[in-house]
């Protein structure tokens, strides 16, 4: 009885310190988030007494696919941004990690540049360097070894690159995070398996297939997850602002914002089940 009386201490003195959060997250996020599930399905109004809201059924979601078509398009936009953005951050951050793990001076100091942005960045940082023209590389379309590149290059390997010049400021801005990620992975590797690839006679190209990708496979996922997450809710997302919009038109309102909001969270959720599933399948196949 003693024992089972410490144990149940134990547990009442966990709970406590864990109280705060869990009050937190059911007050700040379960209940918002039930809330507006709820509010997806009405007609909301606010009036000087009160919000009221009318049972509608689907009809927000209807509207959402048939009548917004602003909204399929942005949609539409982004996600293509995302499948074309994500991977490129991910080998960027690995190639940069891998860089900063080799016995190079001032390599706190080059962390702290590659972090610096993820410190900073807000909506109205990243505004402001849009409009200054900083986020892209000027006039690079008239660059020749560019031009060449878009003229041996079918159409879609021409939106990948396109996008990524007009783009790559940003693409580097997302990256932090990530490198510290894979710098991490990458130290904790014993390099006992290196000198041993490495009297085996593996090449140092084998051991980075054969030994420091199969590593860092668990932090490619983790990056990936990361990345999807970071990207659906940048403060300059243009679904975000779309359903911010909506959410203050009188001809739409709450109801309509909540319907959109959780649309958007659908279609991120099956992204990172295909990103992630895919990833796994084919490094489970690879690495196992």
């Amino acid at each position: 009885m003693k024992q089972l009386s410490l144990k149940k201490k134990k547990s009442l003195l966990g709970l406590s310190f864990l109280s705060p959060w869990i009050i937190g997250f059911l007050v700040f996020t379960a209940f918002p988030l039930l809330y507006s599930l709820f509010l997806s399905f009405q007609k909301v109004k606010i009036t000087p007494s009160g919000i009221k809201t009318e049972f509608i059924k689907f009809e927000n979601y209807t509207y959402a696919f048939t009548v917004d078509a602003e909204f399929t398009q942005i949609l539409l936009k982004f996600l293509r941004e995302l499948v074309i953005s994500t991977p490129i951050i991910i080998v960027f951050s690995l190639i940069i990690a891998l860089l900063l793990n080799q016995p190079i001076r001032m390599k706190g100091f080059f962390r702290t540049i590659f972090f610096l942005p993820v410190i900073i960045a807000s909506g109205p940082v990243i505004t402001d360097l849009m409009e200054q023209d900083v986020t892209s590389i000027p006039s690079i379309e008239n660059y020749a070894i560019f031009a060449m590149f878009l003229s041996n290059t079918d159409g879609f390997l021409n939106t990948i690159l396109t996008y990524l010049m007009d783009n790559l400021i940003i693409i580097l801005w997302y990256s932090g995070v990530q490198i510290l990620i894979f710098l991490a992975a990458l130290q904790k590797t014993d390099r006992q398996i290196y000198e041993a690839a490495k009297i085996d006679g593996a090449s140092n190209w084998e051991c980075f297939w054969k030994v420091t990708l199969p590593t860092l496979f668990p932090m490619i996922i983790v990056n990936l997850i990361y990345t999807i997450v970071t990207y659906s809710v940048f403060a300059l997302n243009p679904v975000v602002d779309h359903i911010q919009s909506s959410m203050f038109d009188i001809s739409t309102g709450f109801g309509y914002a909540s319907a959109l909001s959780w649309v958007y969270f659908v279609v991120i959720t099956i992204v990172l089940a295909i990103g992630v599933g895919t990833v796994a399948i084919r490094g489970n196949k690879k690495y196992t």
